[in-house]
């Protein structure tokens, strides 16, 4: 009787040389890959001079940051998260206008507080941060949830328009920021968190217009 197909292939079959553990370090390192490509693209670079992924990260969080300051609405959330203290939306802006403002702690600790509330484009903005920094194993983890949260929005979240590099105004944003109340969180060694302000709220449109 002819033996089955399944059984002589299993007779010359090789041995596995890959354990459970090398596949998950194989498939972590296909997702950095992926996540790489598919959320930075191929970015032509100066001539004499190759960016590299973090200064890639770094240059695209202050893309997204200044893009998302001018929506039409920024005001509004700000005004609600400092009446309610509870607006992710809020949160988010205010997290996106504190790291242009180079203030990264405050704006990832706003940022966590947006992304924990279920907003995705606060989790990007913490994936850029932390790649920006080469922290990859946080980096990581906020990719994967930022992707996770997608399904909460109807489009695309993620596409950066293309263009010169904005201009910042730092020294007007510092001084801004300078002026607002700040309170000191322990947890997870924040340490200083600044708050916002209504007298924010108003001005924000036209710090977003200076952009």
């Amino acid at each position: 009787m002819p033996r089955r197909i399944d059984e002589t292939l299993a007779d010359v079959g090789l041995p596995d040389l890959f354990s459970e553990e090398d596949m998950d370090d194989l498939k972590k390192e296909i997702v950095r890959e992926v996540t790489d490509s598919m959320m930075f693209g191929a970015m032509p670079a100066p001539t004499g001079h190759f960016p590299t992924t973090h200064d890639q990260a770094n240059k695209d969080l202050q893309a997204l940051t200044a893009q998302l300051l001018h929506h039409d609405d920024v005001g509004h959330r700000l005004s609600e998260l400092c009446d309610e203290g509870i607006d992710p939306d809020g949160a988010l802006h205010f997290a996106c206008l504190l790291s242009l403002a180079n203030e990264p702690a405050c704006a990832q600790f706003w940022w966590q507080f947006s992304a924990g509330a279920g907003n995705a484009l606060a989790a990007y903005c913490l994936h850029l941060l932390h790649l920006g920094r080469g922290d990859l194993r946080d980096a990581d983890h906020w990719a994967c949830q930022a992707v996770a949260l997608t399904d909460h929005y109807p489009g695309p979240l993620f596409e950066l328009t293309t263009g010169p590099q904005p201009h910042f105004p730092i020294a007007a944003l510092r001084k801004v920021v300078g002026r607002l109340k700040a309170d000191v969180v322990e947890e997870f060694g924040f340490g200083r968190v600044l708050h916002p302000d209504l007298r924010l709220a108003d001005q924000i449109e036209e710090l977003a217009d200076a952009f």
